[in-house]
Order: structure tokens, then C-alpha cells, then sequence
């Protein structure tokens, strides 16, 4: 498969790339390309411009503060998986990180590109909702911190505004018990259900177009999960209560 035709462009800084995206119609950032590439080629994303931000320097910092770690936009997923501060601070990312795919996508794949992806189907998305954590926006017009619950809007569908790049995301520690655990046709394939708890707090995802934050008394409340050739709604709603007392009994 090729991609549809598009302009390619490749700053050298984070002010250069703001400046591209607040100037051109139409455009795409790539990190790590594992979610936008394979779109591209199906000619499922046909964006006008690619943003190329993998040029740009001292853009992949792991590091804490504020009680919990911060993960910048060219952080791979890989480096998460085996960065002592985020095992140490926030042992649930490690262990969701853990079940992305496989390494050898996790060592290309970005997190911050995870999460502006969006996919409903993807653990890090429920993480960093169930821990309260929150993303930094940047663009020509400033900076922004968009709480994680505002900023899963859709399917594949963000707070961000065209003309913003998603330059950190930031994890508070992680409290204990914790759990992450999903259900999958197989190893590595996104979740045909989810569930992350962080102490009393539990999220869901793969059973509605956002990762939801539930109650773990009642977590079919108000869930309406969609059928598809994986598995039927009323097999999600399943999942989803056996992972969820399997989460609570951890």
C-alpha cells in the first residue's frame, strides 16, 4: 500500500514546528508513525502535510516532578517501559506500557503519540485518566495544560486544536493496589475490553469511544459498549465485570 501524496516537512525545533502547524491546513505530526503510518498507507488519513517533529533536539525527556513523571512527545514507549524514575514513581505505566503492542513497536512508538491518538481501544489513555493526570499543549499562541478529562473528546478525537503540539504528558505516582488488565484475541492486539484501577478508582477502555472513568461497585453503569466482528456488546459488558473483579481481587 502508498500513501496518498502529501508535503513533507521536518523542523528543527518545537517554535518552528508550532509555527508550520498554526500556518498550514490540513496537517499531521509524526512521532513514532506506529498509528499514523499504517493510516496513510490504507488511505484512511489523507492529510495535506506531515510534520516531521523527530528533528528536533532534547525532546525526549523522562523525568519527575511535581510528585509523579513527566514524559515528553519523543519519549519511545520502549524507553518508558525501562525508565527507572516511571517504575519507581509510577509502577502502573510500566505495566501498561508492558502491554502496547509489541517491543519492537514500543521502540519506535511514542507515548505522547499514543495519547494524542486516541484510539478507545489503548491502555495509555486510561491511565493517565484514572491517575488525574494531564498533557502540555504548545502552539505560536502559548502553552496549555489539558487535564485528561478533558481531553478525550472522541473517537480518535482530542482537546487539541489543529495549531497545537502535544509536547509532555505528566503521570502522578501511581498509589497502591494497582492493576491493569485486558482481554485481547491476541498478544499485542489492541483490547477487546480493558480495565486500569489505581487504588479506588478504576477506568475502562475498549467499550466506548473515550476511555470512561467508572464506578467499581457498578462498572456496566450507563456503558453502552458497540458490537463488532471481534465481540458483541453484551460479550464487552462481560469483560469488562470479570476483568473488573479480577482488577479489585489483585
Amino acid at each position: 500500500m502508498k500513501p496518498p501524496p502529501f508535503e513533507y516537512h521536518a523542523p528543527a525545533t518545537v517554535d518552528e514546528a508550532c509555527a508550520l502547524l498554526a500556518s498550514l491546513e490540513d496537517a499531521k505530526v509524526l512521532a513514532g508513525g506506529q498509528s499514523l503510518v499504517p493510516l496513510l498507507n490504507f488511505r484512511l488519513a489523507r492529510p495535506a502535510h506531515i510534520v516531521d517533529i523527530n528533528r528536533i533536539t532534547a525532546l525526549d525527556r523522562i523525568y519527575e516532578r511535581d510528585g509523579g513523571v513527566a514524559i515528553q512527545a519523543l519519549a519511545r514507549q520502549a524507553a518508558v517501559e525501562d525508565s527507572e524514575p516511571v517504575a519507581r514513581v509510577c509502577p502502573l505505566l510500566t505495566a501498561a506500557v508492558r502491554l502496547v503492542a509489541h517491543r519492537v513497536i514500543r521502540n519506535r512508538g511514542t507515548l505522547c503519540g499514543s495519547l494524542a491518538h486516541a484510539d478507545p481501544a489503548s491502555e495509555l489513555p486510561a491511565v493517565v485518566l484514572v491517575l488525574g493526570g494531564h498533557v502540555i499543549a504548545r502552539s505560536s499562541r502559548g502553552e496549555r495544560l489539558i487535564e485528561a478529562g478533558q481531553l478525550f473528546q472522541g473517537v480518535m478525537e482530542t482537546a487539541l486544536a489543529p495549531d497545537e503540539l502535544l509536547v509532555e504528558a505528566w503521570f502522578p505516582s501511581s498509589p497502591q493496589p494497582f492493576a491493569v488488565i485486558e482481554e485481547s484475541r491476541r498478544h499485542g492486539d489492541f483490547a477487546l475490553a480493558g480495565v486500569v484501577r489505581a487504588a479506588g478508582r478504576l477506568a475502562l477502555f475498549g467499550v466506548a469511544p473515550t476511555p470512561v472513568l467508572a464506578d467499581p461497585r457498578d462498572p456496566l453503569q450507563g456503558l453502552q459498549p458497540s458490537g463488532d466482528l471481534e465481540a458483541t456488546a453484551e460479550f464487552r459488558l462481560h469483560l469488562v465485570r470479570v476483568l473488573t473483579e479480577k482488577a479489585f481481587a489483585a
